[in-house]
Order: C-alpha cells, then sequence, then structure tokens
C-alpha cells in the first residue's frame, strides 16, 4: 500500500514516496524512505519494504553504459536479480522469477521495473506506482502544463492519492538523480546518499504534507 511517483524535467530525474506501511487494518508511518539513491540511480519501491532495503543497502548496481535502455533490460535487472536472490527475496512459480515493482531513474530517463522484470518507459516523462498510482497520474498530468517546479507537482500527486487512498500517508520523501552529463562517471564505490524520513537533508528529504 504505497504510492511513489516520479518526473522528468531537465535532465533529471524527481522522485517522491509515501510513508505508509500497511497491513490489513493496521497502519505504520516508516522512518525508512521509499525513495533513495543508490549510486548515479534514483529509486523508489513498492511491493515489500524488504525488497526496498536490498536495493538501498545491498545493491551494488553497475555504471551505465552504452544504450541505456538496452543496459536496463540486461545488465542493471540481472544485477538486480541477484541481488533480490541472494537477499532471500525473490520468489520463483512455475519456473518464472517475480519480483516486486520499483521506479528507478538515471541519465534523465525514468523506467518501471515490474514484477516480472519487464522494464518500461512512459512517453510521458511521469509515471507512478502503488495503490495511489492512478491518482497521482492524474494529479500529474494535471500539472504537467502549469510551470510548476518538479517537488511542487509531485507533492501535488502525492497530496491527491493520501486525500483518496486509505494506503498512502505521509510525511512524504523527494529525492532525485544528479543532472545527467555525457562524461559523468561512476563513483568507485556507489553507495546510498540518502536519510530516514524527517532529516530534511539533500539525498532524500521529508517535507510536512497539506493540512
Amino acid at each position: 500500500m504505497t504510492v511513489i511517483a516520479g518526473l522528468v524535467h531537465n535532465g533529471r530525474v524527481h522522485l517522491a514516496g509515501d510513508s505508509a506501511g500497511v497491513g490489513g487494518y493496521s497502519l505504520t508511518v516508516r522512518r525508512d524512505p521509499k525513495v533513495f539513491r543508490n549510486g548515479p540511480y534514483a529509486m523508489g519501491f513498492t511491493s515489500s519494504f524488504r525488497m526496498g532495503q536490498l536495493l538501498q543497502h545491498a545493491l551494488r548496481p553497475p555504471c551505465p553504459k552504452g544504450d541505456l535502455e538496452r543496459f536496463m533490460v540486461t545488465t542493471f535487472i540481472d544485477t538486480v536479480r541477484t541481488c533480490l536472490k541472494d537477499g532471500g527475496w525473490a520468489q520463483k512459480e512455475s519456473e518464472q522469477e517475480q519480483a516486486g515493482v520499483f521506479l528507478v531513474g538515471v541519465h534523465g530517463r525514468l523506467f518501471t521495473v515490474d514484477s516480472d522484470y519487464q522494464v518500461g518507459e512512459s512517453a510521458d516523462g511521469y509515471v507512478a506506482a502503488g495503490c495511489g498510482d492512478d491518482l497521482a497520474l492524474g494529479a500529474l498530468h494535471a500539472t504537467a502544463g502549469l510551470g510548476l517546479k518538479p517537488r511542487a507537482r509531485l507533492n501535488s500527486a502525492l497530496a491527491a492519492a493520501e486525500h483518496h487512498s486509505a494506503g498512502v500517508t505521509g510525511p512524504y520523501t523527494f529525492t532525485s538523480t544528479p543532472k545527467h552529463s555525457a562524461g559523468r562517471q561512476c563513483p568507485g564505490a556507489p553507495g546510498v546518499t540518502s536519510t530516514p524520513p524527517h532529516a530534511g537533508t539533500e539525498g532524500s528529504t521529508a517535507w510536512p504534507t497539506p493540512g
């Protein structure tokens, strides 16, 4: 029970996520963020906090190179599959591997990784995932031509989802990729540059939700 929203703006990918941890009728406001950076990537997950923890803390993502779509579908996904299997989270049914859903931005492009490891890219330049995805998508569409800054659009998208979905709650956490440069090199030891919600730092920041 989640909403993750992302958009592309001026060569950067911006992501936002809520803080709901839902099980049945129980709700926990989680301190650990659903959106974060790992090396040159910005990521935001749904489906499972365990999967998100592995993507944030165990995954050592490869440096993008060559044709980006081909790279994401092959090298990147192979690395993710290995990480999730080693972490004991990936599932297998009828000889087909199943994972969860997450968004990933890199080099100014925003991708959705589905539960069957399909990699998709929306032509709209924005996307959402989780139980509040339709509500967030409607808000992103409605604000597309208003000249708002990325964080304002994402805040509106998550606020719409929170208002109309029982599975979404604040505070909201935001992160973004570095501005893409053709000469940018991956760091020697890619790591996570994010902090828990409420910390208010650049890598991953939480802001109060509308009252």
